[in-house]
């Protein structure tokens, strides 16, 4: 029903900035809560940022919160990721996902195939 495709991932130095875009396919994309999560090699999955149906609501994790911003392109298709003053400790695989939820419960989930951010000197 819905796909997620990411894309602006790659190698960057301390300090430098990257965004990334997940591009959503799929009908009513718009009422789905689109997220992004990553997965660091020896650390549990860790939610990074959200925005909710119609782009209200946008979220980052505290762990970020000050560096990174996210928000949904006009359409609602689209989610954003800009990251700034980039640490080690932001490299790990990012995951596209979108959540279709009722009643607080998810009804449909899905996910990208994940894109690969390293910050390295």
């Amino acid at each position: 029903q819905v796909q997620l495709v990411e894309s602006g991932g790659g190698l960057v130095q301390p300090g430098g900035s990257l965004r990334l875009t997940c591009v959503a396919s799929g009908y009513g994309i718009s009422r789905y809560h689109l997220r992004w999560l990553r997965q660091t090699p020896g650390q549990e999955r860790e939610w990074v940022a959200a925005v909710g149906p119609d782009g209200r609501d946008a979220t980052v994790a505290d762990s970020v919160k000050g560096r990174f911003t996210t928000s949904r392109g006009g359409d609602m298709n689209t989610i954003y990721l800009d990251m700034q003053a980039m640490n080690v400790g932001d490299t790990g695989t990012y995951f596209c996902n979108a959540v279709l939820a009722r009643g607080g419960e998810k009804v449909f989930e899905f996910w990208g195939q994940g894109i690969q951010v390293t910050v390295s000197s």
